[in-house]
């Protein structure tokens, strides 16, 4: 089977690889890959997204974290640096929550859920980490014989 990813029909702002792509309802996610649907995910988020999302829809949130935190291997990466958003470098209308609450909440996120939030810096890095780890979860798969274990 070739490496081909899964892009969520509910994705909106749809990454382009260098691989075939196939749009189809993933479960969790907006990426994985196909045959492992249920394996690997990758959530991507812009800052706003992000935010509105940890701050105001964090119950729904949590269902999805749940999903993902079942799978052997998922992320989700913020379109934003970290950096910037700690010295209050971002956009206008999420300066009414404190940066630390956004580092708290993502902090949150990956010791609660096991799933690391990974800031990427710009849209164009975080599609290339998808990419990447995407491809490294199946490189990982293939060496294990098929197994891998969280």
């Amino acid at each position: 089977m070739s490496f081909r990813i899964i892009v969520d029909t509910r994705e909106q702002a749809e990454y382009t690889f260098d691989c075939p792509v196939m749009r189809r309802k993933l479960d969790a996610g907006d990426y994985s890959v196909q045959g492992y649907e249920h394996r690997v995910a990758v959530e991507r988020k812009s800052l706003a997204d992000f935010v509105h999302t940890v701050i105001h829809d964090f119950d729904r949130f949590a269902v999805e974290l749940d999903k993902l935190a079942g799978m052997e291997a998922a992320s989700i990466v913020v379109e934003a640096d970290l950096d910037a958003v700690l010295r209050g470098q971002y956009v206008e209308t999420l300066r009414t929550v404190a940066p630390a609450a956004i580092l708290g909440i993502a902090t949150h996120i990956g010791v609660r859920w096991r799933v690391p939030v990974f800031w990427c810096g710009s849209r164009q890095a975080a599609r290339a980490f998808t990419n990447a780890f995407l491809r490294t979860f199946v490189r990982q798969l293939a060496h294990a014989g098929g197994q891998l274990h969280g």
